[in-house]
């Protein structure tokens, strides 16, 4: 292998332990106080790696070595290091610290690329602080929106208050930082989060596109009341009304979906949230995914209905806010033969494969050509302290990336 296996390791464990839940999980929320400490210790992996670092007003590390060719498209690698609450170590984290170990890598075979290349580890790709995930990626590109920085934590801590306790002054005029034309390709690592590579006993593989996610916030009003004084029939209950959408979405989902759809309720808030009273309000999330964007379209539709059904004949009131939406997006052909002839010289012997979950990749391919490489995870175990991967398989996978980018850098 050309990369340094050992070093490469010593970064993949040495950040697991910033966070530190449990014996293997891992907890660094964005813009907190354990997600600075990773931003430092990684930025000076890339400065030793040779890279240029900054943070941008977004709170996206950024790290550059610059190539012969300095007007030439750059190349962009990376991923995040932020996490879910209840997380595992190599979400991300693979992606960013591979991306690191191949311009070290480089630096070490003496190589100064063509064109300069750009190590990014994203900001709050998961989301999972304020609601709002991929917010790094949308703001060096052009995609935030109204009231992102007034959006707030379970604490009530604003965007705008965590950056600045992160050490960013915000900046959103800053946006969009790059452009198309701008960015050559895009290539990101990142462990599989599915079962289909351990299924075919490969070490890595090579993504095809990413599915399209919705992501929708629905709210039930109906009435509270005593739980042991109001008739069954006379009730406005906006769980029971929450309990019978979920159940339809997911017979939706099974039986008129393709193979690739998912959908998921994945929280749910309750008020008065008491034992003995009637649920008078119900706020839940809804998450609807597929590669095919008119499976999907048809399938909106008929959850609206069904939103729409039951609350009329529970007599509810209902809302839906609409917080993220995003078109399937498919890898550049070009890319995807630059992995397939790398692949092949390497021995790996690497399937295609969709991905279901959505990465920085999918908002960088608005404004740039993306590649993905996959890497092996047990069970297809992710946002779970349980979350596995195999250093073999992880270190197969950055020297896939590896070898693409180089031939990408030298293009």
């Amino acid at each position: 292998m050309k990369i340094n296996q050992k070093r490469f390791q010593e970064h993949i464990e040495t950040l697991a332990e910033i966070g530190k839940i449990g014996e293997t999980g891992v907890c660094r929320l964005a813009h907190s106080k354990e997600d600075r400490e990773a931003v430092d210790v990684v930025r000076l992996w890339m400065e030793e790696a040779g890279l240029d670092t900054h943070i941008d007003g977004f709170g996206n590390l950024v790290g550059r070595v610059e190539g012969k060719e300095k007007d030439k498209p750059i190349l962009m690698l990376g991923s995040h290091i932020d996490s879910q609450p209840y997380g595992g170590r190599f979400d991300g984290t693979l992606g960013a610290l591979g991306a690191i170990e191949v311009v070290h890598t480089m630096k070490e075979e003496g190589i100064t690329p063509n064109r300069s290349i750009e190590v990014i580890c994203f900001a709050d790709e998961e989301g999972s602080r304020f609601n709002k995930g991929v917010f790094g990626v949308r703001g060096i590109i052009g995609q935030l929106e109204e009231g992102e920085l007034e959006r707030k934590d379970k604490n009530g801590v604003t965007r705008l208050e965590a950056l600045r306790e992160f050490g960013v002054e915000p900046d959103l005029s800053q946006s969009p930082v790059y452009k198309p034309g701008d960015i050559e390709a895009f290539l990101e690592l990142h462990i599989e989060q599915g079962p289909v590579l351990e299924s075919q006993n490969k070490p890595v593989g090579i993504v095809s596109a990413i599915s399209g996610p919705i992501w929708l916030t629905v709210t039930l009003e109906g009435f509270a009341g005593h739980a042991g004084s109001v008739p069954m029939n006379l009730r406005q209950d906006a769980f029971l009304g929450a309990s019978i959408i979920t159940k339809e979405f997911n017979e939706l989902v099974l039986n008129e979906g393709t193979p690739n759809t998912v959908g998921t309720v994945g929280s749910v808030q309750t008020f008065p949230n008491s034992r003995n009273i009637i649920p008078e309000k119900v706020e839940f999330t809804i998450d609807l995914r597929d590669i095919d964007l008119d499976a999907r379209t048809k399938l909106e539709k008929k959850l609206y209905e069904i939103i729409e059904r039951t609350s009329r004949e529970h007599n509810l009131e209902f809302s839906i806010s609409e917080d993220t939406r995003s078109d399937p997006r498919y890898c550049a052909d070009w890319i995807k033969d630059i992995m397939k002839k790398e692949d092949e010289q390497l021995g790996y012997d690497s399937p295609t494969l969709m991905s279901g979950p959505f990465h920085d990749a999918l908002f960088m391919s608005y404004i740039s050509d993306y590649g993905m490489i996959f890497v092996r995870c047990e069970k297809g175990i992710s946002h779970n302290p349980l979350e596995y991967a195999e250093m073999e398989d992880m270190q197969k996978g950055v020297e896939l990336l590896y070898h693409t980018a180089l031939k990408i850098a030298q293009s």
